[in-house]
């Protein structure tokens, strides 16, 4: 390797089950499949867009994953860093916004993934599979048809993220009131109490009330 070349990631060592799990996702999506590697002893597979509900398939008849711990979104857009004053209480001069995006296991074309992560009771081992999601059109197809317990994960990664779920059969708020704009798990959702209130933004807490007197001795109630 020439001096200064960056040097090659080592590639992911998986443990039999783990090569397994990969050969039958490899196998039945093809070139569907982008990426993979071993993070913290759980196997991470990254597969394409058109591969995502076919991947759900796979996995639950192919692989006995019967289980659906979670499916979540997650943003790789790096949050604001305050800028300016180090002291704590003092309200920075300006934010400093981050313009490089690191990825995690696995990694990603972009700012938003979907992911997901299930488990076969009977054989002990699972995946965690994840896709990429396009940030002007944020839509990911449902995993409902396969594993009807997505419904509420992804109904809230639709409210939380804003990534919408083809083939979902009601996607509607859990958490948040139906006219709530926005979606509070982007990274670029507006701290609203740092805006309304000078720096660090908290909530001012009423004092405890104070407590009655004692009754002097001999007084009547």
């Amino acid at each position: 390797m020439p001096d200064g070349a960056p040097a090659e990631p080592e590639a992911a060592t998986l443990d039999p089950a783990q090569s397994e799990i990969l050969a039958t996702l490899e196998a039945e999506l093809g070139e569907g499949v982008i990426e993979h590697t071993d993070a913290l002893g759980n196997l991470v597979v990254r597969v394409r867009p058109e591969a995502w509900r076919r991947s759900a398939e796979v996995a639950k008849a192919m692989l006995g994953c019967d289980y659906l711990s979670f499916v979540a979104g997650i943003d790789w857009l790096p949050a604001p860093a305050p800028g300016g004053d180090d002291d704590a209480g003092v309200e920075p001069s300006a934010p400093v916004q981050p313009t490089e995006m690191t990825f995690g296991a696995a990694g990603s074309e972009g700012r938003f993934q979907v992911f997901a992560h299930v488990q076969s009771t009977a054989r002990h081992h699972g995946v965690t599979l994840k896709t990429d999601v396009d940030e002007a059109k944020p839509l990911a197809e449902s995993w409902v048809s396969v594993y009807p317990g997505a419904d509420w994960h992804e109904r809230e990664c639709w409210e939380m993220f804003g990534i919408g779920f083809d083939g979902h059969p009601s996607l509607r708020h859990l958490f948040l009131p139906g006219d709530f704009e926005g979606h509070p798990l982007r990274k670029d959702f507006p701290l609203l109490a740092r805006e309304v209130k000078p720096w660090p933004g908290l909530v001012d807490v009423e004092a405890m009330p104070e407590p009655d007197p004692e009754p002097e001795p001999g007084a009547v109630p």
